[in-house]
């Protein structure tokens, strides 16, 4: 009860910093200051239907959820689909991928008030929180309302589950009230029940079973083609402060004719990283001026959201960000499902599992630093045999591991089945 009572005081005490934050954020992102209403449980969409309602945070969580979103689609067409997001980006990646089929919010902000009008307005007959989304005033109104919920392709890391430890006794309460958890591996379970959660499975990360859209197929090869008969490498998904250390890396890299296409992460940082190109001096076009690239063009910079796939399509080797540094990687499965051998750097324990599980593979490497990442992909580039077997190992890597979209499906059956 006291833990409870804190949550509250503190999420009153942070309401004028959430209205500052929205603001903030809206300076980059204009996205940020639209739908403020729907933060607050304050909506428009009104369901004529019985609703299954699914929660993604972001880009990366809604592109993990799309065969989920797809099977569920498929087996109750008398459903209404509803998926909640609390980014722009990943409302904007919604909206690509099921505009047509879905109802699209954010989901409100964990005050008591807006979860009970979010839940009086929507009235879920199944709950679907991706990942690691667990909000301790949104699963106590479910379980009053008999809303179950599903944690789906859970993953809980050793640091995200010292994290939660810290507030036990709302995590216990919280985990222990999901109706089932679909973790991505027997790690993740553990940690998961150590933490208070009941009816764990283990049924895969549902990201293998993503289908690269052939639209982005052919834009990929499109690119290909823009750019011609020259080596590519791909920095996908950069973050703050590893774009100097790839190009530090790779002006050592005497290789002639190498293009490096770079991708950073945040939309908002686009500009920046251009203006930092400017000041290296370097040779660039921005993917967004759909120009051709020559051949004294050094970088291809990506700054476009939803291609992804295409960026992987167009190189003969990937880099994946968020690993020279201590941010915990990013998704590696995409390049894998296009057949594309993988770099990454020592901190990829967001995604643990998946980077062991392609090192063992074959189809990746893990590098030092940032020398050790100029020297090895030199090496790499200059060995088109090896390439060629890293390629082929990434595409049975990543078809050897599909199949959990099938095993949540059923457990979200089970939830939805009358008793």
């Amino acid at each position: 009860m006291i833990w409870r009572i804190g949550y509250r005081l503190l999420l009153w005490l942070l309401f004028p910093w959430a209205l500052a934050h929205l603001w903030w954020r809206g300076r980059r992102q204009p996205g940020y200051r639209e739908h403020i209403g729907e933060r607050f449980g304050w909506y428009q969409a009104k369901p004529a239907r019985p609703v299954i309602w699914l929660h993604a945070v972001s880009v990366g969580e809604t592109r993990a959820a799309e065969p989920l979103v797809r099977a569920l689609a498929a087996r109750y067409p008398d459903h209404e689909l509803l998926l909640t997001q609390m980014t722009p980006t990943g409302r904007e990646t919604a909206q690509q991928l099921f505009g047509d089929r879905a109802t699209i919010v954010y989901l409100p902000y964990d005050y008591p008030g807006a979860v009970a009008r979010f839940l009086a307005r929507f009235r879920p007959r199944l709950g679907i929180l991706m990942e690691t989304e667990i909000w301790f005033n949104l699963v106590e109104g479910c379980a009053r309302l008999g809303v179950p919920l599903l944690l789906a392709n859970a993953r809980m890391s050793e640091k995200s589950a010292r994290g939660y430890e810290l507030a036990a006794p709302l995590t216990r309460a919280a985990l222990g009230r999901l109706a089932a958890v679909s973790a991505q591996t027997r790690e993740d379970a553990e940690r998961l029940e150590l933490l208070g959660a009941r009816s764990v499975e283990v049924t895969g990360n549902l990201k293998f079973d993503v289908v690269p859209a052939p639209r982005l197929l052919a834009l990929g090869a499109e690119l290909r083609q823009r750019i011609g008969p020259r080596p590519v490498l791909l920095a996908a998904s950069t973050r703050e402060g590893e774009e100097e250390m790839v190009l530090d890396a790779l002006a050592r890299v005497r290789i002639e004719d190498l293009l490096l296409l770079l991708v950073p992460r945040n939309p908002q940082r686009f500009d920046e990283i251009a203006a930092l190109l400017e000041r290296r001096k370097l040779g660039y076009v921005r993917r967004s001026d759909n120009r051709a690239v020559s051949r004294d063009c050094r970088v291809l910079l990506g700054d476009s959201m939803g291609e992804m796939v295409a960026y992987y399509a167009a190189c003969d080797l990937a880099f994946i960000g968020g690993s020279l540094l201590p941010y915990g990687g990013q998704n590696l499965i995409e390049a894998c499902a296009v057949g594309r051998p993988l770099l990454f750097g020592p901190y990829m324990y967001n995604f643990a599992a998946a980077s062991s599980l392609a090192l063992a593979a074959g189809a990746a490497i893990e590098v030092a630093d940032a020398d050790v990442l100029g020297e090895r992909a030199g090496e790499l580039l200059r060995d088109q045999a090896s390439l060629a077997r890293m390629a082929q190992a990434a595409l049975a890597f990543s078809r050897a591991h599909q199949g959990a979209t099938a095993r949540s499906l059923a457990i979200c059956e089970r939830l939805l089945t009358p008793r």
